[in-house]
């Protein structure tokens, strides 16, 4: 004690105190404000549950004769999608990263050159690259698929550059030292060393795409999208229940192959 009064410790100092509660005050505004201006109409939530319930009883009993019908083709054709998406993707991803990465590349216009083009690629949605597709090649699988893989260049270049930027300097030196050419110093020095994450990430990637290619059918993407859009259009329930339920189950069967290619090869 000093003077009669005790130390008092405080985790947060009166400026830090003040900028929580700012951040907390224009947090509620921000969400007042959202909530006003998409206008939430009360009896619509209300009633949403209800709603629910009707749809799904609208959908038994599932159409399973229509399978074999129109689904199983547009089901092939959306995994061919996500497949040859994910590949064009990393065929253009992988050049673009290197350029990226500033422990390979020393130029800093060309890293600022290859970043611009991995942010653009992913800010724009698969969804929105499709519907640009469609109008420049018309509504098919080509349109998908070049959504795809534009859509997945960004999020595999960054990765990927990040990989090569964490890589160990000391190889990378010796083999330097040694006088070995670029090439030999980016195949023995760099990619043994990201080799794991470039699979883990493909994998990944590919995961991923499965289920966005599932849905680019709904603005001409071709695949089991288009198929789900004729039947919510036509309103029968029986088969999009149906296809529901697919895409639902080949979500899971990809998630199962996805870990299990994962652990044998990292």
């Amino acid at each position: 004690m000093t003077g009669g009064h005790s130390a008092q410790w405080k985790r947060f100092s009166l400026t830090q105190r003040l900028a929580r509660y700012a951040v907390y005050i224009l947090t509620v505004i921000a969400v007042v404000w959202s909530a006003r201006s998409i206008e939430i109409i009360p009896e619509f939530i209300a009633d949403a549950p209800a709603q629910t319930v009707d749809l799904f009883r609208r959908m038994w009993p599932i159409d399973w004769g229509y399978y074999h019908k129109a689904v199983h083709a547009a089901l092939i054709e959306t995994v061919h999608i996500a497949t040859l998406g994910t590949l064009l993707s990393v065929g253009l991803a992988v050049p673009i990263a290197v350029l990226a990465a500033r422990n390979i590349t020393p130029w800093r216009t060309v890293n600022w050159l290859a970043t611009f083009l991995l942010v653009a690629t992913r800010s724009v949605n698969s969804l929105v690259w499709a519907l640009l597709f469609s109008a420049v090649f018309g509504p098919g699988a080509l349109a998908g698929l070049l959504a795809i893989g534009f859509h997945s260049i960004g999020f595999v270049g960054k990765l990927l550059a990040e990989a090569l930027e964490e890589t160990p300097r000391g190889p990378i030196e010796a083999l330097r030292a040694t006088g070995a050419p670029a090439a030999s110093v980016f195949s023995k020095g760099y990619w043994p060393c990201v080799e794991p994450s470039f699979w883990a990430i493909a994998l990944f990637r590919w995961d991923i795409n499965i289920r966005e290619s599932a849905v680019l059918g709904l603005v001409g993407g071709g695949g089991i999208g288009m198929t789900l859009d004729a039947a919510l259009s036509n309103l029968y329930w029986d088969q999009v229940g149906l296809i529901l339920l697919v895409i639902f189950g080949v979500v899971i069967v990809t998630e199962i192959v996805t870990s299990a290619i994962r652990k044998r090869l990292i």
